[in-house]
């Protein structure tokens, strides 16, 4: 799905789905990082190794999680990008998918426009996964950001990123339903995000499913 623009994805699903409107399973956009933007998906990280997108992709859709993914172009402008996932979110549900069927998965760069897909869509029902996408100058940097949704954040206690994001809800005006925080302790620092680890990868899929009661 990677190499299939997200639109094009969307236009044809839409057909899809008009024909054979049948009880919907989970989907999830995923937004991976930023180093994916100027790189193959084979290149070399010279910190954290290669970036396993497809692995990624094939965690969640082994859990029959209908993914929607593509690799972004360089230096793809945050906040437009949010535009442009927000209107194929909007098309889902125009043509009937429960927005808590819809959740919203971002690593690093790709947590940072999911938090604005968020801000964006205001809409309480839809499900949220930030993933290694938050620090306490965030407040300050980008004070328009405003939580709503079933938020999940994820972090590693060593990583830069990787603190809790609770002053970004005490600011956000939305009724968040459910808020819960998850932090790891690899020691993979920011590269954790660059693999399926079970660790992020299990909770990202209990949320997509409505599992809220995260341990």
């Amino acid at each position: 799905m990677k190499n299939v623009p997200i639109t094009l994805f969307i236009l044809s699903y839409l057909l899809l789905y008009s024909c054979n409107n049948q009880e919907t399973q989970a989907h999830a956009f995923f937004l991976h990082n930023r180093f994916l933007e100027t790189h193959k998906v084979n290149d070399i990280h010279p910190l954290y190794g290669q970036v396993e997108y497809d692995k990624i992709l094939k965690a969640f859709e082994k859990e029959n999680i209908k993914v929607i993914s593509e690799q972004r172009k360089g230096d793809t402008n945050t906040q437009a990008y949010a535009r442009y996932v927000q209107g194929q979110i909007d098309s889902l549900i125009s043509v009937g998918i429960p927005p808590q069927k819809i959740t919203v998965i971002g690593t690093s760069k790709g947590g940072y426009i999911a938090q604005y897909i968020s801000t964006y869509l205001n809409n309480p029902a839809i499900n949220f996964v930030f993933v290694a996408a938050y620090q306490d100058s965030d407040i300050e940097n980008f004070p328009e950001i405003n939580y709503c949704g079933n938020i999940l954040t994820i972090h590693e206690k060593s990583d830069p990123f990787g603190v809790s994001a609770i002053r970004r809800k005490e600011t956000s005006t939305c009724n968040i339903k459910h808020f819960k925080e998850v932090e790891l302790n690899t020691g993979l620092n920011h590269g954790f995000i660059f693999r399926p680890m079970e660790e992020w990868i299990s909770p990202c899929i209990r949320w997509a499913k409505g599992d809220y009661l995260l341990k």
